[in-house]
């Protein structure tokens, strides 16, 4: 060491300081990067949720507007000869034609259905659960539409209902959706797998 070194002295290297002698930055008390991690990818889950929702939910509307359009009180079209036609009915009940003297409550299951699945989307963390929620609210919103603005009134509007296969009733898009959210459901439930992600094996 030289004289003048040995005279001013050498300064202290610091360690947990900055370098301009700042105390460095410690994260927010409650808070850490793995939380912000989990907030992003929840939000990506409910991004996809919302987009199945709006592509299940545009298809049934499209299709419905397209099958009063055209073909309301017209001969049924044949797709696969007599297995498959395109029919335009008006149903009051619930999928697949069940249920015809009780509009009103399914109209309020429905709405129901679609707060629950509202609310459980905060907690969404799973991939496949927001594909079927995504189903299932499209499909939900697709049937309620119809029955708080189609004839005869609201919340008591009949649904238009079109696919119908050979010996089983005919049904929508709107049901189609739900029916395969529901089996995606019980399949991830058989598997363990919760919407927030958690997996149980047992």
């Amino acid at each position: 060491m030289t004289e003048a070194e040995r005279i001013i002295g050498t300064p202290d290297i610091p360690d947990a300081e900055g370098a301009d002698g700042a105390e460095p930055q410690q994260p927010a008390e409650g808070s850490s990067p793995a939380d912000g991690e989990s907030a992003g990818r929840g939000g990506k889950k409910v991004l996809v949720l919302l987009v199945v929702t709006v592509l299940a939910y545009l298809l049934d509307l499209g299709s419905k507007m397209l099958v009063v359009a055209k073909l309301e009180h017209e001969e049924p079209i044949e797709i696969f000869g007599d297995w498959l036609k395109f029919d335009a009915i008006r149903n009051a009940g619930a999928a697949f034609g069940i249920g015809e003297a009780f509009t009103v409550i399914f109209t309020a299951i429905a709405a129901v259905v679609i707060i629950v699945i509202v609310r459980l989307a905060r907690k969404l963390y799973s991939l496949p659960w927001a594909i079927a929620l995504g189903l299932l609210l499209g499909g939900a919103l697709g049937n309620l539409t119809d029955r708080v603005f189609r004839a005869p009134g609201v919340f008591e509007g009949a649904v238009v209902d079109f696919i119908a296969p050979a010996h089983f009733a005919v049904f929508n898009l709107a049901d189609s959706a739900i029916v395969c959210g529901g089996i995606l459901i019980v399949i991830l439930s058989f598997k363990g797998l919760d919407p927030d992600g958690t997996v149980h094996k047992d």
